[in-house]
């Protein structure tokens, strides 16, 4: 894992931290998310989350079927906090960052921020279990993982590196592969929510064997 700082528990975590809402994006703990930041109120997030020295975006999914203003959207309840571990330049007013998932949280509230970008009051505590590096990886059924990894790669005509996926340790490979999925808001955000990496990968297996049934069903087997 790309980070200098050791989190080793939800207490050396702040309160409140702020929030990039993205439809879609799926960050989990010690997994890798690219990002290119043009919009003027994330450039100055990220001015800020690097000024405030904490380097940390939490990273949150809007919830649309509940939201009224489409200006600022609902947020879902669970997202997870993300450390700023590489930043570039584009020469042209973007920033091109990666960010290291660190854990996920709760949000208690948001917050009347004077920022143009959100903040929120957030609990880590729920996912304590978060801190500890490759934890219940041994419960994963990385055979069925790997059989409907197979599946979808042929489904569509796409190849990978099998010889670094058969060496990456299961919690690296279920959420690289959940982060990864094509799928949408709601079955990331189950994803995101799943008590533990069995749960996940028993939930990417799942939704991967519907769409590649349905997909088969309709004649149409290019995942979108």
């Amino acid at each position: 894992m790309p980070i200098n700082a050791d989190y080793r528990g939800p207490g050396e975590l702040p309160e409140i931290i702020p929030v990039f809402p993205l439809p879609g994006a799926l960050l989990l703990p010690r997994g890798q998310m690219p990002l290119n930041i043009f919009e003027p109120r994330y450039l100055a997030m990220v001015d800020d989350a690097l000024r405030d020295g904490h380097r940390l975006i939490g990273m949150i999914q809007p919830d649309i079927s509940h939201t009224r203003d489409e200006a600022r959207p609902e947020l879902f309840r669970v997202g997870c906090v993300g450390r700023i571990t590489q930043l570039a330049e584009s020469g042209d007013g973007r920033y091109i960052l990666e960010l290291t998932g660190v854990a996920r949280f709760k949000v208690i509230e948001e917050i009347a921020a004077l920022t143009a970008y959100r903040q929120c009051k957030v609990d880590f505590f729920p996912y304590a279990d978060d801190f500890v590096a490759r934890k219940g990886e041994e419960e994963v059924d990385r055979t069925a993982l790997l059989d409907v990894l197979n599946d979808f790669l042929k489904a569509n005509n796409l190849k990978v590196d099998w010889e670094g996926i058969e060496s990456a340790p299961n919690e690296a490979l279920v959420n690289a592969l959940a982060m990864m999925s094509p799928y949408g808001p709601a079955e990331k955000q189950a994803m995101l929510e799943a008590p533990d990496l069995k749960t996940r990968a028993e939930i990417l297996i799942a939704v991967t064997e519907m769409d590649l049934a349905k997909k088969g069903t309709s004649g149409d087997t290019g995942l979108q």
